[in-house]
């Protein structure tokens, strides 16, 4: 064995200790390139993400080079049923010991305890696109930035037309007495949408303030004519003005979550008609949203970002594609590769709208396709006729691609509203 292997084998890679957490939060700062330095209120307000287990660390020596942390989630199938699923989160390797395996020694230590839990799932955003395809995750969401030229929107300065609802601005503590029901409300409705627990709230709201530079937004609701709250936003506005005292205000938008397409609309007329605010940012939307539409001139709404989100690894195969529901009806049987070998296998998918059959069977495949391609296709999101022009999923039937599009694919396309 050589020195250099020698070196790798003596780095531990194991579930921190209370005590270690600062240390660990240091290291995390490290990899996010971030001050290094971790404040005492830092500690007090992440201190209830420690979680026994779930937070992994590879130690050199007693110096943390590399963090892995995990928590319990829920992501929205096709159809509205909540999957339990292992969000991953807090991925560093410390640049000093780069290339020498440890995030795969967490990730497959994560990912074991995950299927021997019962998650169907493990969830991430990647910061960087070509780590996690090796370890079975496929981008299953994307995310578009609409920045909006409010003067040539069309739109009526003096506000929307509520239609016996209205719109009330309110406070944090409001915000977290009304969201979480409203987000139930709406993630049931979104495929790809996962869920949002206390530390969410509190976070998005300011009652924990791990950063120093968290700034209050404003928070506006949207209540229809019966007084239930159908929407709910969180933005800011800048300060700028011209030399000709002209204002040059943006509103950027943190958080806009809507329950029917009334409050979408009133809420984005009502930031476009805010005085002063000449460009509105809408923040990380699906990338079919409404929002360019409800526009009379859908132009003054340009892309400005567009990127993958939510990236998926499917640990239970059976129980992912019983889980979502289908438009089409048909058969299909799938090859499914997993280098791991947590997932893969021949699997006959019988499916129609009235529900969905998966079992294990021998055969001859329709498709062959690698875990990670299954997970892209899992809410609707890509085509499997496009995957196999690719390369990325190979027929062995012939037409089996477009016959698979017309089970698996889906009328909107799924959304993941939140960054984790």
């Amino acid at each position: 064995m050589t020195r250099a292997h020698s070196h790798i084998n003596d780095i531990d890679v194991r579930p921190i200790t209370e005590a270690e957490y600062p240390e660990w939060l240091r290291a995390v700062h490290a990899g996010f390139l971030r001050e290094p330095a971790v404040s005492e209120a830092e500690l007090e307000a992440r201190s209830s993400q420690f979680e026994p287990g779930r937070l992994l660390g590879a130690f050199d020596g007693d110096r943390c080079v590399a963090t892995f942390r995990s928590f319990a989630q829920e992501v929205t199938a096709v159809g509205g049923e909540f999957v339990a699923a292992d969000a991953i989160t807090a991925v560093t390797v410390t640049a000093t010991h780069r290339r020498r395996g440890l995030l795969t020694r967490m990730m497959n230590q994560d990912l074991a305890a995950a299927k021997e839990r019962g998650d169907v799932l493990a969830t991430l955003i990647a910061a960087e696109y070509r780590i996690y395809g090796r370890h079975g995750f496929g981008p299953a969401t994307s995310a578009a930035e609409w920045t909006i030229d409010v003067t040539r929107a069309g739109l009526d300065p003096r506000g929307p037309d509520l239609a016996g609802g209205r719109i009330e601005l309110v406070e944090a503590g409001d915000v977290r007495k009304l969201g979480p029901e409203l987000h139930d409300r709406m993630r049931r409705a979104t495929p790809g949408a996962i869920s949002r627990d206390d530390w969410f709230w509190q976070l998005n709201t300011g009652a924990v303030r791990p950063d120093p530079k968290w700034t209050e937004p404003f928070f506006a609701v949207y209540r229809a004519a019966d007084g239930t709250v159908e929407g709910l936003m969180a933005y800011e506005v800048d300060d700028k003005w011209a030399d000709t005292m002209q204002p040059l205000n943006t509103a950027s938008v943190r958080s806009l979550i809507a329950s029917t397409p009334a409050a979408e609309r009133a809420l984005w007329h009502y930031l476009c008609s805010i005085d002063w605010v000449m460009r509105v940012k809408s923040g990380w939307r699906a990338p079919d949203d409404l929002l360019p539409h409800l526009l009379l001139n859908p132009r003054a709404a340009g892309i400005t970002m567009q990127s993958d989100w939510l990236w998926v690894r499917i640990l239970d195969v059976v129980r992912a594609l019983e889980a979502r529901t289908y438009e089409g009806e048909g058969a299909l049987v799938l090859e499914v590769v997993d280098g791991s070998g947590m997932a893969g296998g021949r699997y006959r998918l019988e499916a129609s709208p009235a529900g969905a059959s998966c079992t294990a069977t021998t055969q001859s495949a329709d498709l062959t396709l690698d875990v990670r391609e299954l997970a892209t296709l899992w809410l609707g999101d890509e085509s499997v006729a496009r995957l196999v022009a690719l390369g990325r999923v190979r027929e062995e039937r012939a037409g089996a691609g477009r016959g698979a599009d017309a089970l698996l694919y889906t009328s909107r396309r799924p959304w993941c509203p939140d960054m984790f």
